[in-house]
């Protein structure tokens, strides 16, 4: 007997600041979500901040959400260009090879996987499979898959196209693969049942399994034929079946790519998507109200206004990620020093003064709205002199620091802000902090050579599991697991939850992990920040996922 499963792990709760919109004489914010669509009401009315009890300004948010796409008039122009820029240049465009956010938002336009996620949440809903169903013992999953689609070469989508991808990075990963583990890392098997059905065996029971197939980086299905012709690395060929097609990359500039007339679907409605890459913010809010580009992120407390001001939306939602700073405990290996030095650091007075209102302080590594998160746990607090004292009889003085220049979708005031700022706190208590800055795509390389004492870094949720969280911290690769953490009793934890059904049994064993890792003071929580973006008046069905992706098929200018 077998049961159909249908995933529904997270609903993320948004709200979107409307206003004026840079200059159009078009629809305003108040009528942008439609009429037809779900809406609700968030906050108060106006941009008014808000004093919180801790003394924090918290930044409220008015008008109506946009939780699903609404339809597109008929009479839409067809024939415009999208414009969206992001502060890095992608790192490569074959989602089994990258790991990072800059990439994976032009990915998502080119690809799909077998399952995606809702419009504004994580919950599951078919895609290149259409239904699926799940053993009672949780160990085989069986696909029914679509069928008529194809690939932007030609070559047709079937089980024999979905074992190639899950053979490339099962029997045939290779080390850049960081994102195979975290779909595939349970599967022994892929097998091809009939040309539209096919199978999954798992090792053990994985509750985040079907989650993790609706991913943005690892899971979605490449062209074989493509993957092939490229020598097995499509970063900068990419070949998907989604509703748009790779045109150029101009590295450093702008990635290109056009509606795909072929696809199964409902077929994009701009005729021409074209990423931009512009690292500074002040030059991307600029580009933004010259009207040269129609969408934005990466935006931070300082830009704010000047976007509003403009006659621009702001899209303010809250952020499902983790922006934290990481020791190297191979190179800074006693606990003690790493928790006086987590003393040292005013976290809440750090996160207010940088992110003014537009971040919150990360009390643990989950957000709180996430399963797992556990209100329970408890970081090392702040106390400077405790901090000063045990480093002077540790003889700890000097300590080299990496971080990276560009915004980040969980930092937007930039890692050399944020590094800046701490170095200023291991000063007050005697210990002299030299930073190492890079650009996005050198500091991803520097990395792996660990040549750091902490280092800077963030996530952001792919799936709404806490599984995708915590798996940072078993990761072998130096790349994601950048504290470089080796713990067995960690590991045997987190293969534990992720077998346990969705519940307080699960959520309490993720709480019990998160405080090893602050007991042990890996990291430095540091905040969470929200989802900002923005974008011209006349940009109508635009929604920032809270996966940090955006999907932008239905999305236009009217």
């Amino acid at each position: 007997m077998k049961r159909k499963v249908i995933a529904a792990l997270l609903c993320t709760s948004m709200a979107i600041t409307m206003m004026a919109g840079c200059g159009s004489n078009k629809k305003t914010g108040a009528d942008n979500t439609g009429g037809t669509t779900k809406t609700e009401t968030s906050g108060e009315e106006g941009n008014a901040d808000a004093e919180t009890e801790t003394g924090t300004t918290e930044k409220k948010a008015s008008g109506q959400m946009l939780t699903e796409f609404t339809e597109v008039p008929s009479d839409v122009d067809t024939e415009q260009t999208l414009r969206y820029a992001q502060g890095a240049d992608p790192r490569g465009l074959d989602p089994a090879m990258i790991d990072d956010g800059e990439s994976s938002k032009p990915i998502c336009q080119m690809y799909e996987g077998l399952l995606k996620y809702g419009d504004s949440n994580t919950e599951v809903e078919p895609c290149l499979a259409e239904s699926w169903e799940v053993s009672e013992d949780g160990l085989t999953y069986t696909f029914k898959l679509r069928q008529g689609v194809k690939f932007h070469d030609g070559t047709d989508f079937n089980a024999e196209a979905v074992k190639y991808n899950v053979d490339r990075q099962t029997v045939n990963k290779t080390e850049d693969m960081l994102y195979a583990d975290f779909v595939y890392g349970d599967v022994t098997e892929c097998n091809v049942v009939d040309d539209y059905t096919v199978e999954f065996k798992l090792g053990k029971k994985s509750t985040p399994f079907l989650n993790n197939l609706a991913m943005s980086l690892g899971a979605p299905m490449v062209s074989p034929t493509a993957c092939d012709a490229a020598s097995g690395n499509l970063n900068e060929a990419p070949c998907g079946t989604g509703p748009y097609k790779f045109v150029r990359w101009n590295k450093n500039e702008a990635v290109v790519m056009e509606r795909n007339e072929d696809y199964w679907g409902e077929k994009g409605v701009a005729k021409e998507i074209i990423f931009s890459t512009i690292p500074d913010n002040s030059a991307r809010v600029v580009a933004l109200t010259n009207g040269e580009v129609d969408i934005i992120d990466g935006i931070d407390a300082t830009v704010v206004d000047q976007i509003t001001s403009a006659g621009c939306l702001l899209y303010q939602a809250e952020g499902m990620n983790i922006n934290y700073m990481a020791y190297n405990t191979q190179r800074v290996t006693d606990p003690e020093i790493r928790k006086a030095l987590n003393e040292a650091v005013n976290v809440p007075e750090l996160v207010e003064s940088i992110y003014k209102g537009y971040a919150t302080q990360a009390a643990t590594i989950l957000p709180t709205f996430m399963p797992g998160y556990s209100a329970d746990v408890k970081q090392t607090e702040y106390n400077p002199e405790e901090s000063k004292k045990v480093l002077e009889e540790k003889g700890v003085t000097e300590l080299k620091m990496m971080a990276y220049t560009n915004p980040r979708p969980y930092n937007t005031a930039t890692g050399q802000t944020l590094a800046e700022a701490l170095q200023g706190y291991f000063d007050k208590v005697g210990v002299k902090v030299s930073i190492d800055s890079y650009d996005w795509t050198t500091y991803k390389e520097k990395l792996g050579a660990g040549d750091y004492d902490m280092c800077l870094y963030g996530w952001i949720g792919d799936n709404g599991d806490p599984d995708n969280f915590m798996y940072l911290l078993t990761h072998e690769d130096p790349a994601m697991n950048v504290a470089l953490y080796r713990d067995d009793e960690y590991n045997t934890m987190l293969s534990e939850a992720a077998s346990m059904e969705n519940g307080d049994e699960r959520n309490g064993a993720y709480g019990k992990m998160e405080q090893k890792i602050a007991d042990e003071n890996v990291w430095l929580p540091i905040s969470h920040q929200q989802n900002l973006s923005g974008y011209v008046s006349n940009v109508q069905n635009f929604i920032a996922h809270p996966t940090g992706n955006v999907f932008l098929s239905k999305t236009y200018k009217n």
